[in-house]
């Protein structure tokens, strides 16, 4: 009794476990190729059809499935069709594949959902020849091939990024130039202009006295106090131009050759106190060329300072 206890006890635990059924495995897609051969880019059908029971639920691959190394064109899918305790899906996928193997194959596989869980079951593989579109032209055997070390002349090319290189390193020169000398070089073009303007001045107010000898015209007369005038305006940037002569005189401390000069233009024009004497209106001439003269020395050895 002692050593059936121990047996009994044991087939006990044993016997339901046994006794367990087994999950049956889900059947296998089938897959093919609806024509034996294929060529490059050129389209094929390939069939997906699965045999289950009618209350599993099953979803085959859509066009974001792997296809390689096919290309995804299109599908055709059919409704499911239940005959005799069994269901039928059936898909056909549109295909074209660019790559040279002479055997290309494709297996897809069914997706089945029970309850929370998903099981994927792949399907019989399908293989599909690819047919060559140009045969294969029997010719000679390659030539044998003769080393050749001679050096060939090569035409000389425009080296354009050293002439960029060669440009941008004077372009920065040139700048560092223009700004070092800046304040220098307009000094001197400014020089150049009060020269220009002083060579123009004494050449128009030159002429204007001389069409005043010939002619005795107060027009000609008004027009060198004009010119004067606004000479001053530009050189020493003021605005005399637009004073009176008690103003300019003022302006300019009450300047002998000015107070005299205007004075004499003032009692010959507004009035009217033409005199034919030349020696009282050249005076009055020269005494305005020469305070033109000395304010435009005054200031070139300004800007030379």
């Amino acid at each position: 009794m002692r050593c059936l206890l121990p047996l009994a006890t044991a087939l006990l635990f044993v016997l339901p476990a046994a006794g367990r059924p087994a999950q049956e495995a889900p059947p296998v897609p089938r897959s093919r190729f609806m024509r034996p051969i294929t060529r490059v880019g050129e389209i094929i059908d390939y069939e997906l059809s699965y045999a289950h029971a009618p209350g599993l639920e099953v979803i085959f691959p859509d066009s974001t499935a792997e296809f390689k190394p096919f290309e995804y064109v299109g599908k055709t899918f059919y409704p499911t069709r239940t005959r005799r305790g069994q269901s039928l899906d059936r898909t056909i996928y549109h295909l074209r594949t660019f790559t040279l193997d002479s055997v290309q194959r494709l297996s897809l596989p069914v997706t089945l959902l029970q309850g929370n869980d998903t099981v994927t079951v792949p399907s019989t593989p399908a293989s599909v020849r690819l047919a060559r579109t140009a045969p294969p032209v029997a010719g000679p055997e390659a030539p044998v091939l003769r080393q050749n070390t001679r050096l060939v002349a090569v035409p000389a090319q425009f080296n354009y990024p050293y002439w960029l290189a060669g440009s941008g390193i004077v372009a920065v020169l040139l700048g560092g130039v223009f700004i070092g000398f800046r304040g220098a070089l307009r000094q001197r073009y400014q020089r150049y202009r009060l020269r220009k303007n002083h060579a123009y001045f004494l050449a128009q107010y030159a002429r204007h006295i001389e069409r005043f000898t010939l002619s005795r015209s107060l027009t000609n007369m008004e027009r060198a106090i004009t010119l004067w005038k606004n000479y001053l305006t530009g050189l020493e940037d003021n605005t005399i131009n637009s004073l009176t002569t008690r103003e300019i005189v003022a302006h300019y401390e009450n300047d002998y050759d000015v107070n005299t000069a205007l004075r004499i233009t003032d009692r010959v024009i507004y009035g009217n106190q033409f005199t034919e004497e030349e020696a009282e209106t050249d005076l009055a001439f020269e005494l305005l060329r020469d305070f033109a003269q000395r304010r435009y020395d005054l200031v070139s050895a300004r800007l030379r300072a």
